[in-house]
C-alpha cells in the first residue's frame, strides 16, 4: 500500500502526523524548516519526492504562517517533481468566512481555496467544515470527511438510554439533527443572539431536557462562551449532565478557563488541532486513523463513501 507514498508534516501538526504516518505504515517523511532572523521561513525536503504520491498534514489554524507554510511545501513539492499533492487540512482555518455577511468583508475561505490551487494542491483532505458549501469554492477534489465517525461510537459506549442530543445554535441543529436521527434520541437547541463576535447576549432552549443527560454537539469549540452558557442553561432546565463533542479545539482566549468553570462533565475533542494546556474536563479522540485509511483508499482508487 505504502510503495510511492509519502507523508510529510508542518509543525503546526507534527504529533497527528507522526500518528497517521505509523498507521498507514510509512515514516513521516523528512522537513526542515529554516528560519532567518527577520521571520522569514523556508520548509524543504531532505529526501526525494521524484514521482511520489505526496501527503502534506498540516492544519491552519492561527497564526496564518501554518497556512503560508503548508503552500511553501506545495510549491516545493510539486516543483520537486511530486507525481501528487494533497493537502491534508484537519483542521481548515478561515471557513467561518464562507459569506459576505455584512458589507465590505472578504470571503476568506475562498480566498484560501484559491491560494492552494495556485500554490499547486492537486486534493484537499479535510474535516468538518464550519460550512459544507466551502468544498464548491474548490476546483480540485475536496475529501471531507466526517467526525462523527469516532464521535458516535464514543457515544454510544456511554449511551445509558437517557441522552438528548443538542445543538448550542440554529446554525448548527441540521449536525446534532443527524447525530439525534442516528442514535434515536431526542433532539434540543440552543437559540442565541449576538451583539458582537465571539460574545453571546442572549440565550434561550427550545425542547425539552429535564432530568436527561444532553449532549451538545458542534464543529469547534473557539472561545467556549457559547458552548459554556448553553450547558449552564440546559442545567437550569433541568438537565442531568452536559457534555459537549467538538471535533476542532481551537480554544482561544478564555476558553480553558470558562470550561472548567462551567457545568460541563466532559468536552470531547480530535487531535486536528493540538491542545495548549492538559485539562481533566477535555478528552481527546485521534483523526489518525480514519486519516490513514482514507490515504490508503485514495491511493488504491477506492471508494471512501463508507466514511460519509
Amino acid at each position: 500500500m505504502s510503495a510511492g507514498v509519502k507523508i510529510f508534516s508542518g509543525r503546526a501538526t507534527k504529533d497527528l502526523a507522526k500518528k497517521i504516518a505509523s498507521d498507514f505504515g510509512v515514516e513521516l517523511g523528512n522537513v526542515i524548516v529554516t528560519e532567518f532572523s527577520d521571520g522569514e521561513f523556508q520548509p524543504s525536503f531532505e529526501e526525494t519526492v521524484r514521482g511520489q504520491d505526496v501527503f502534506l498534514v498540516q492544519s491552519t489554524m492561527p497564526p496564518v504562517e501554518n497556512l503560508f507554510e503548508l503552500m511553501l511545501m506545495i510549491d516545493a513539492a510539486k516543483r520537486a517533481s511530486a507525481k501528487s499533492v494533497v493537502a491534508v487540512i484537519p483542521y481548515f482555518g478561515f471557513a467561518r468566512q464562507d459569506r459576505k455577511d455584512k458589507p465590505r468583508v472578504a470571503i476568506g475561505s475562498k480566498m484560501v481555496a484559491m491560494m492552494l490551487e495556485t500554490a499547486g494542491a492537486d486534493r484537499v483532505m479535510t474535516m468538518d467544515l464550519h460550512a459544507d458549501q466551502i468544498q464548491g469554492f474548490f476546483e480540485i477534489p475536496v475529501d471531507h470527511m466526517y467526525a462523527s465517525t469516532i464521535f458516535l461510537p464514543y457515544i454510544e459506549s456511554i449511551n445509558n438510554g437517557n441522552l438528548i442530543m443538542a445543538a448550542p445554535d440554529a446554525g448548527g441543529a441540521k449536525r446534532s439533527n443527524s447525530y439525534s436521527k442516528k442514535l434515536n434520541v431526542g433532539l434540543a437547541i440552543c437559540h442565541k443572539q449576538r451583539k458582537v463576535a465571539n460574545e453571546v447576549a442572549e440565550m434561550t432552549v427550545i425542547g425539552d431536557v429535564s432530568g436527561k443527560d444532553v449532549i451538545l454537539i458542534d464543529d469547534m469549540v473557539d472561545t467556549a462562551g457559547t458552548l459554556t452558557k448553553a450547558a449552564d442553561l440546559f442545567l437550569e432546565k433541568g438537565a442531568k449532565s452536559v457534555r459537549a463533542i467538538c471535533t476542532h479545539a481551537v480554544l482561544s482566549g478564555p476558553a480553558y478557563e470558562r470550561i472548567e468553570n462551567s457545568g460541563l462533565t466532559e468536552v470531547v475533542v480530535t487531535d486536528s488541532i493540538p491542545l495548549k494546556k492538559q485539562s481533566d474536563k477535555i478528552t481527546v479522540l485521534s483523526v489518525a486513523e480514519l486519516y490513514s485509511s482514507v490515504i490508503g483508499s485514495l491511493v488504491k482508487h477506492e471508494s471512501i463513501s463508507r466514511l460519509f
